[in-house]
Parts: C-alpha cells; structure tokens; sequence
C-alpha cells in the first residue's frame, strides 16, 4: 500500500496530467490503479476501497443489520473442503457449460448490481463488454445508471436483464418491451426484495440520511480519481431505465426513497403469471432459499432459479446460499436449472458451489470491485483469475469438466 505522501504524489501527478491531457488522463489513471499489484481475485476489494468515496465502497460492501449473513456466506464456502486427487491425466480441461442454449466459456454469469454505473464511468457499459470478451453473460440492473438502449448496442451477445416487482406495473410492462426490443432473452427476476433490507452502512456513510448530498460531494473531492472519472465524465448519474420511463431524470438523490415507494410487499406467484406469459426467453426467479420455493418455481414453470440471500443484503440471520444449496439441488436437480450466489469471490468457490449441485454461479461484489479499481480492463482480469484459480482447483480434483464435479469432489459440507 501507498503512505499518505506517496499517495498525494499520485493524486498530484494525475492532476497535473489530466490539466494536459483532459480525458485522456483516464487511461494513465486506470494503469496505474494507485499502482496496486493484483495478484489474486481478493486483491480487487482494496484497490476499490482505496478509489471509492466511501458512500459508494459500503455500499456494495457491506449487507443488512449486524452483516451476519454476509460474514458467513464466505466463510460457510471457504469450510467446505475440496478433494484431492491425483494422477489422473489432466491434460485436457473444460471449463465451458451451456444454459438456455447459450454457450459459456466459463460457469459465471454477471449478476445485476445497482448503481453499477457510478462505481466506472458508464459502468455498466464496461462491464458488458468484459463480460463479452470472456464468453459469459451480463445482467442488467432494473436501477442501472445505464439503460438498456445504452448499453445493448455496445455488444453482440445478448445480455440478460433483471427485474423487481415493483408497484408501478406500468414501469414493468414497459421495460420488460425496451429489453425484449433490444434483443434481451434472459430474464431474471428478482422476488427476495419486497422491501429494502435495513443497510445500517448507509447512514454512516452517506449513502443516506441526513446532510448526505453534502456528505458525497465531501467524499468526493477526497477522492480526485473518482470524482474526475465517474462524477465529472460520468454524467447523467440517474436511474437510466427509470428515467427512460418517466421522461425525466431520477437522481441519486432519489435513490433510497424510490426504492421504499415503489417495492411491493403484496407480491405472490399469481403477480409473476403475466410476466411468465409475456415472456418468450427463459425466465430465472432469483432469491431462492428454501427448496419447497424452488418446487414452486418449477412448477410455476421458470426456467432457472438463484439460490441466493441477495448477497446478505436483505435479511440478517438467514442460512448462506453454499448452506441452503444441497438441499434445493437434492429437491429439484434436473428439473430447473440452478444458479447461485453470495459469497463467490474466487474460481475455488466456484469449483465448490458446481460441486454442490449449481450448474453455474453469478458474481456481484467481486466484479464490481474490480471495475471500480480498473473498469473494463479490470473485469476481464478478475474473470482470467477466477479461470485460472478454477484450472487448479479441477486438475486437482481430477475433474475433467464441470460435469465431472459433483460431491464426490468434496471431503465436507
């Protein structure tokens, strides 16, 4: 790590060079990184922690309540034990899948992160494209700063979309026509948050609460990097879909209090019937915990299921998803497919989950650390560091391919 004078001779430099050199300056900015050296997938949430004001780093960094459940998704994952084995003739390795017709290089999909947009500049434009060069799927917030006529045009594999139950049903028939329009066939559908889970992180930083338009552009002018990248030539900093839909802007500002008017707690199965109806692509319920919910999914005949805790952001004390994910495996494998997530960080979790019965995990926090450090370039690091970690880890298990791990690829659960 950088001291304080270091770190200042850094900033200082940048400033200098972005006074010559205007918007150019980004790209000496983004090599240098505050010249932290990545060498695992880890590294990533230091380097964003250093970069962020701090609204926005605990904001993706932290969860609900007492972040009970946040701690324990890694460190449920990190106890469970791979198998090793060896001189099994581990010359060829594959690391490709497929769901829903859709072929992936890697078992990874990029889950849908809010506010994706303010952590790079055009955000979640750079992470679409990383995702592309890497052979896997994007998924785009329904509270994207980018909408999705920003960001489909920027790629040609189609990316998935996410979206929420909200009260107006207006807003969902309509974005649910922009993604179709655009090209999107995957829908996820988000049912775990019929209301914001209590993030206490965000009073504290400023994310909300009182004087916390103040608290940001403080923050902001602390952290030059950011502020010129993201707050300067990041603009409009709104909700991109949102503000499509309603024809004016829906700020930050609005961010927090949009979100407790408009989520549904009256939401049930009969309120995602239209939406399965209008739907023609493969339609994924994420939020699943329970394996008599995962029944109910394929019975109501979605496609794919996320069994995921919302990465330990809504309810505090619930099981971690590598804890809940035998069960619903045992329960519906076969029938649906499962995804999952909370709690990946590296290519070993990922090897663990696919063990335990997922057919494909999605990343949330761990990529966005690595675009707030780096933007696109860094994605695509972190994508070939989750490979590579995932290249050991099945040599070393003897697994040939990802259907080649299974729980006799574990010694505990």
């Amino acid at each position: 790590m950088l001291n304080p004078n270091q770190l200042l001779t850094v900033k200082t430099r940048y400033f200098l060079w972005f006074l010559v050199s205007g918007k150019d300056a980004t790209i000496f900015i983004t090599k240098k990184s505050l010249s932290m050296i990545i060498s695992a997938s880890t590294d990533f949430r230091e380097a964003a922690k250093a970069k962020l004001p701090p609204f926005l780093f605990h904001y993706i960094d932290g969860g609900s309540y007492a972040e009970t459940t946040l701690s324990r998704n890694c460190t449920d994952l990190a106890d469970v034990a791979l198998k090793q084995r060896v001189l099994r003739n581990m010359s060829e390795l594959s690391l490709e899948t497929e769901l829903f017709d859709e072929k992936l290089d890697l078992p990874i999909v990029l889950a849908p992160v809010g506010l994706t947009g303010m952590y790079a500049r055009r955000g979640e434009v750079q992470a679409a494209k990383a995702a592309e060069n890497k052979g896997i799927p994007f998924t785009l917030s329904t509270v994207s700063v980018c909408p999705i006529e920003e960001v489909t045009p920027e790629i040609d594999r189609a990316m998935w979309f996410q979206l929420y139950v909200l009260k107006d049903r207006g807003f969902m028939r309509n974005v649910l026509e922009r993604a179709k329009a655009s090209g999107v066939k995957t829908l996820v559908f988000t049912v775990d948050m019929p209301v914001p889970g209590a993030r206490y992180r965000d009073m504290h930083s400023g994310m909300s609460g009182k004087y916390a338009s103040v608290r940001r552009i403080a923050q902001a002018i602390t952290h030059q990097q950011w502020a010129w990248d993201v707050g300067v030539f990041g603009r409009p900093h709104d909700l991109g879909n949102i503000s499509v839909y309603r024809g004016e802007q829906i700020k930050l500002e609005d961010y927090i209090g949009w979100l407790g008017n408009n989520f549904d707690p009256s939401i049930s199965w009969k309120d995602l019937e239209w939406i399965r109806d209008f739907w023609e692509g493969p339609m994924i319920i994420k939020g699943i915990l329970d394996e008599d919910d995962a029944k109910d999914a394929v019975s109501f005949g979605a496609d794919g299921i996320v069994v995921s805790n919302h990465g330990g952001r809504q309810l505090d004390g619930v099981l971690s998803s590598v804890k809940a994910l035998p069960k619903i495996a045992d329960a519906v494998k076969g029938d649906i497919k499962i995804l999952v997530d909370s709690g990946v960080r590296n290519g070993l979790d990922v090897v663990r989950m696919l063990a335990l019965g997922a057919d494909c995990t999605m990343i949330g926090r761990s990529y966005i650390y690595a675009l707030a450090a780096q933007g696109q370039i860094g994605v695509e690091h972190l994508l070939d560091l989750y490979k590579k970690e995932m290249q050991v880890a099945m040599t070393l298990t003897g697994a040939k391919s990802l259907k080649d791990l299974n729980r006799d690829s574990l010694i505990s659960f």
